[in-house]
C-alpha cells in the first residue's frame, strides 16, 4: 500500500471517529436540550424525527451531487457543518433556533454519512481486503468518547454550550486538516487511487445510474432491507434498553444506564476484529454469524429473568449487530463497482428508515402487548437477514486480474426473498 492510501485511511478513520463523538454528544444530552428550549414531551418526537428525515434528504441530495462533485469534497465541507450545528444546538435559547440548528445538523449528517462510506468503499477496493469494519469501529469509539464527555457535562451540570465548545474546537480544525488526505476516485483496477490533487469520482458512476436506475434499486433492495433491519435493532437498544432493564427486569436506575454502554463497547470490539473474520471466512459467513448472534441477544433479552441476564442479551446484540451495517455498505460497493457512490447514497437512506421505524415499533408493541414480546419482533427481522446473506457474496476471480466480482445473479434472487 502506498503512503497516499495509508494517509487516506487514517484521515477517514478520524472522520468516522469525529462523527461518532458528535452524534453521541447530541443524542445523549436530549433531556438537557429539552429543558434548555422548553420543548414539551408532545413536541419532542417531532424534533427528534426531523433529524433522520432531513438526513435522508441529505443522502438523496448527495447521490445527485456526486455526479458533479467528488465525495471527498462533500465530506470536507459537511463535517464542519455538522460540528457547527452541534454548537448551534448548545448556544440558542428559542425554539426557532433549535429548529434551524437541528435542520442543518440533519441535512449535513446525511451528506456526511453517505460520503464517508463512499470513501470507505473506494479505499477498501484499493486495499483489496476488508477494512470497512475498522472505519465503523472508530465510529463506535467516537460514540463511547462522546457519551463519556456528555456524562461529564451532565455530572458537573455544565451548560450545553460549555460541554460542546471544547469538543468542536478540537475536532473542527483536526477534521479540516485531515481532509487534505482523503482518497477517492479509485481506478477500475482497484489498485490505484487519485488523492490529494482531487481525483474524479468513478467514471462510470453517473452513466450507470442514468442507464438503469430502476434496475439498480431492484438489485440493491436486499441490502436496503438488511440495513433497515439492522437499524431497527440498533434503535431498539438505544431507545429502550434502559427502560426495559428498569421497568421490565426490575433493575435500579443506575444499573439501567449500563446496557447501552455495554452495547457500544461490544460494537467496538466486534468491529475491531470483524475485518479479520471477513478476510478469513468471507463476508457471507460473518453476516450470517452476526445475524444469529444478534437474534440470540434479542431472545435472551426477551426471556431474561433478571437484569444481569438481560445485560448478557444486550452484550450479544452489540457483537451481532455491529457487523451488518459496514458489510452492507461494502456489498453495495462490490455489487455496483461503476456506480458505487450512487448505490451507497441510496442505501444510506435506509439507515434513517430503520431508525425511524425501530423506536415507535417497539413502543407501540410494548403498550399494546408487552415489552418482552416486543423484543421478538426485531429478533425476527434480524433473522430475516439470513435470507439475504448471499447478497454479500463475491464471485471467484474468473477474469484473471486478481479481483472478485459481485454475484449479481445471487443478488437478483435475494431481492425476490430467497
Amino acid at each position: 500500500m502506498t503512503d497516499v492510501l495509508r494517509r487516506g485511511r487514517a484521515s477517514l478513520a478520524f472522520s468516522f471517529f469525529a462523527q461518532g463523538a458528535t452524534f453521541a454528544l447530541l443524542v445523549t444530552r436530549i433531556p438537557a436540550i429539552q429543558d434548555r428550549y422548553g420543548v414539551s414531551d408532545a413536541l419532542l418526537p417531532a424534533f427528534l424525527a426531523a433529524v433522520p428525515i432531513l438526513a435522508g434528504v441529505g443522502s438523496v441530495t448527495t447521490e445527485q451531487l456526486v455526479k458533479r462533485i467528488r465525495p471527498s469534497r462533500l465530506l470536507r465541507w459537511s463535517q464542519p457543518v455538522v460540528l457547527l450545528a452541534l454548537l448551534g444546538v448548545g448556544s440558542g435559547d428559542r425554539l426557532v433556533e433549535l429548529a434551524v440548528a437541528l435542520g442543518a445538523f440533519g441535512l449535513a449528517v446525511g451528506a456526511l454519512d453517505a460520503s464517508m462510506n463512499m470513501l470507505g468503499v473506494s479505499l477498501q477496493r484499493a486495499y483489496g481486503r476488508s477494512i470497512m469494519l475498522g472505519f465503523h469501529a472508530t465510529y463506535s469509539l467516537g460514540g463511547i468518547v462522546g457519551a463519556s464527555l456528555a456524562w461529564v457535562g451532565a455530572h458537573w451540570h455544565l451548560s450545553l454550550f460549555v460541554s460542546y465548545l471544547p469538543v468542536v474546537l478540537v475536532l473542527l480544525p483536526a477534521a479540516f486538516v485531515g481532509s487534505r488526505w482523503y482518497v477517492d476516485g479509485v481506478a477500475a483496477s482497484g489498485l490505484e487511487a487519485d488523492a490529494g490533487t482531487g481525483g474524479d469520482v468513478d467514471a462510470g458512476a453517473g452513466k450507470g445510474q442514468a442507464e438503469s436506475g430502476a434496475l439498480v434499486f431492484r438489485l440493491l433492495l436486499p441490502l436496503c432491507l438488511v440495513m433497515t433491519f439492522a437499524y431497527i435493532g440498533d434503535s431498539t437498544v438505544s431507545n429502550w434498553s434502559a427502560k426495559y432493564l428498569q421497568d421490565v427486569l426490575g433493575s435500579s436506575e443506575q444499573l439501567a444506564t449500563v446496557p447501552y454502554n455495554v452495547y457500544m463497547v461490544m460494537t467496538l470490539v466486534g468491529r475491531a476484529v470483524g475485518d479479520f473474520g471477513v478476510r478469513r471466512f468471507g463476508a457471507v459467513a460473518v453476516v450470517r454469524l452476526g445475524a444469529v448472534v444478534a437474534a440470540l441477544g434479542f431472545a435472551v433479552v426477551a426471556v431474561a429473568p433478571g437484569a444481569w441476564v438481560g445485560m448478557l442479551g444486550f452484550t450479544l446484540l452489540g457483537l451481532g449487530l455491529c457487523v451488518l451495517v459496514p458489510q452492507t455498505f461494502a456489498a453495495a460497493g462490490r455489487l455496483f463497482p461503476g456506480a458505487s457512490d450512487a448505490a451507497i447514497a441510496r442505501l444510506n437512506i435506509f439507515n434513517y428508515v430503520g431508525f425511524l421505524i425501530g423506536s415507535p415499533l417497539v413502543g407501540a408493541l410494548g403498550d399494546a402487548w408487552n415489552y418482552r414480546g416486543a423484543m421478538l419482533v426485531p429478533m425476527v427481522l434480524v433473522l430475516a437477514t439470513l435470507g439475504y446473506a448471499r447478497s454479500f457474496a463475491p464471485e471467484p476471480d474468473r477474469y484473471g486480474d486478481g479481483h472478485e466480482r459481485p454475484r449479481t445473479a445471487d443478488v437478483g434472487r435475494g431481492s425476490n426473498g430467497l
